[in-house]
């Protein structure tokens, strides 16, 4: 006779769930085990099978331009070779305007191959030659390893930056407009970058921003403010920790970040538009508390952004006031906000340096990516991605665009106007095409009766120190000596004598109008803001159109209400009025006031 607890069967009084006990529920555990080992077995079998199946990873065939090469080795190269690549080496910097990413184990046509520890420490070397030879450093930006099934070897391909030590304080210089709500944390993460030093929790990093006595006292900026981070040829931060002036840390520096600290306070909106649309940002960086997410002038300094075409990225600050769970929420808001419709951007969380790579390199690549830091100004936690991302960030115009621009005559756009004791008038601004040197005369205009008035460069600065030539793109202050102050306004430019500028009191111009509360119509007054221009205009006539409601475009005639001002054909233009928004683009100018050799004021002596 049989006993059924002895052959695993179920006693009388058991469920099968029970507490059985008995050799034959240990036997059933033990084959369910050794079942759940097979089927992992199986599984890994299988994902192995289709790991052989999937293609080879690949990259994006090599491009003839820019500043990215692919190298599937650099092992030991004849002296003829090593030339060879070297003068490689040095188009490819060029292109970069003094930085170029070496691929190394990748072939020309973007196949991820690899290399055995040895060839790859061989290939660094003889990169490191080729760098020296034409007076750059190189950084080891990562090292990834690709598996392939039929190389038992461990192969890796790596990711290295060269970046040129300039000559004639030539560095690379690009502009971040900061953005963000008021309270967001924008001059204290600027302050802690900057300063090299963590906040204390109650603002002490910002202090040094502020320009005014109220900013002080309330905490909050209301005017612009200008700050450098420099990164020096091997990726290193320079920056005030050091008791570093600001002439040492252009001296040491490849790369400049200029950071363009803009208002949160919806008081200032004129201010902070005047800052996007002046001063020609490469990026924006818009700044939004963990705590409070999504608030005030966020979606408006967003929106600003987008209109106007500004690649953005987006820093969610004080990670140490909240919890985890309030970060997130705080970051699939913010991913929410950017996948909509009018938006239609790709959310990038950054968590690693290799993200903060990758995050910089399809940043510039693909308009629609937005890489997002969370981050803590006061515990520097990832701080250092933040900087990593920003060490790597390459330039938005290649070096056939900024040798086209600077072969154009000289324009340079006033923006700020200063009174400095024994030296006279300052004009601070961008220059917008041509080069600029010390000693070179001038015409600055058009005045209120539409003039041009001849003057002379003093001496130029660039980042608080002296620069003998200013090149398109970069931004500096021009001393123009004994000048009359009084004559000079925001919004005027200086130009060659050869040029044939346009200026105009009427201009038209084809419009979006994003925001009306009720209709658009002629006899509308608005705040006009193209470039470093910001004047009042009345609308005149809406072109095949009585009026026009929100969403709505059209060709719209603009009168200003003050003087003429110089404005360009396609450039970017924005209006507002309390609640009205609208962007749109120059399309003509009437009646143009093209010869302004008649306007020169003869009478005035010349500086």
């Amino acid at each position: 006779m049989v006993d059924l607890s002895q052959s695993g069967a179920v006693s009388p009084g058991h469920s099968r769930h029970g507490p059985c006990s008995g050799p034959g529920n240990t036997g059933r555990k033990a084959s369910k085990k050794s079942r759940t080992r097979r089927s992992k077995r199986g599984r890994r079998r299988r994902n192995k099978k289709s790991q052989r199946n999937n293609p080879p990873p690949f990259l994006p065939p090599e491009a003839e331009e820019g500043n990215i090469e692919y190298k599937l080795k650099l092992v030991n190269p004849t002296q003829y070779r090593f030339e060879h690549l070297a003068t490689q080496l040095k188009w490819r910097l060029q292109e970069g305007r003094g930085e170029a990413v070496y691929q190394i184990g990748v072939e020309d046509n973007g196949l991820l191959v690899g290399l055995t520890e040895a060839d790859m420490k061989a290939s660094l070397r003889t990169l490191q030659r080729m760098a020296e030879k034409v007076g750059a450093d190189t950084t080891l930006l990562r090292e990834r390893e690709v598996d392939y099934d039929f190389d038992r070897n461990t192969r890796k391909i790596a990711e290295v930056l060269i970046r040129k030590v300039p000559d004639d304080q030539q560095f690379l210089d690009l502009r971040v407009a900061v953005l963000g709500n008021v309270d967001s944390g924008k001059s204290t993460l600027l302050g802690v970058l900057t300063q090299g030093e963590l906040d204390n929790g109650r603002g002490r990093a910002r202090l040094n921003l502020f320009r005014h006595l109220h900013e002080i006292q309330t905490g909050r900026t209301s005017s612009i403010s200008f700050e450098i981070l420099g990164f020096n040829s091997k990726g290193e931060v320079v920056n005030y920790s050091e008791s570093r002036t600001a002439e040492e840390i252009c001296e040491s520096s490849s790369k400049m970040i200029t950071f363009i600290d803009l208002a949160g306070h919806h008081k200032y909106l004129k201010t902070t538009i005047f800052g996007l649309t002046s001063y020609c940002p490469d990026f924006a960086m818009l700044v939004v508390s963990a705590n409070t997410g999504i608030a005030g002038t966020t979606r408006e300094h967003l929106g600003l952004a987008m209109a106007l075409k500004v690649p953005i990225f987006i820093v969610v600050s004080k990670v140490d006031l909240c919890s985890r769970g309030t970060v997130e929420r705080t970051v699939r808001q913010l991913e929410r906000v950017l996948k909509q419709p009018g938006c239609n951007k790709v959310p990038m969380v950054v968590s690693s340096p290799d993200d903060a790579v990758t995050a910089a390199q399809q940043f510039t690549q693909s308009t629609c990516i937005t890489p997002i830091f969370t981050l803590s100004a006061v515990s520097g936690e990832s701080l250092n991605l933040l900087k990593v991302f920003l060490n790597i960030l390459p330039p938005l115009s290649n070096s056939k665009e900024q040798e086209e621009l600077m072969q154009q005559l000289t324009e340079f756009q006033v923006d700020e106007i200063y009174s400095v004791p024994d030296v006279g008038t300052v004009v601070g601004g961008t220059l917008y095409s041509g080069v600029c040197r010390e000693g070179e005369r001038l015409v600055v205009g058009p005045t209120d009766e539409g003039r041009f008035l001849r003057l002379k460069v003093g001496s130029i600065q660039r980042n608080r120190s002296a620069c003998r030539v200013l090149r398109a793109g970069q931004a500096a202050t021009l001393a123009l000596g004994n000048f009359d102050r009084s004559l000079l306004r925001k919004g005027m430019v200086m130009v060659s004598p050869k040029m044939n500028p346009t200026i105009g009191c009427e201009f038209e111009a084809a419009i979006v109008l994003l925001f009306h509360a009720k209709t658009f119509r002629r006899g509308s007054q608005v705040t006009v803001h193209v470039g470093n221009v910001r004047q009042t205009a009345t609308v005149e006539c809406l072109h095949g159109k009585d009026e026009l409601r929100t969403g709505e475009r059209a060709v719209v005639r603009f009168r200003f209400i003050k003087h003429p001002e110089y404005l360009r054909l396609g450039a970017k233009l924005l209006f507002r009025e309390g609640v009205t928004k609208g962007i749109g683009h120059v399309t003509g100018l009437l009646p143009p006031f093209q010869n302004h050799d008649q306007n020169v004021d003869q009478n005035l002596q010349e500086h």
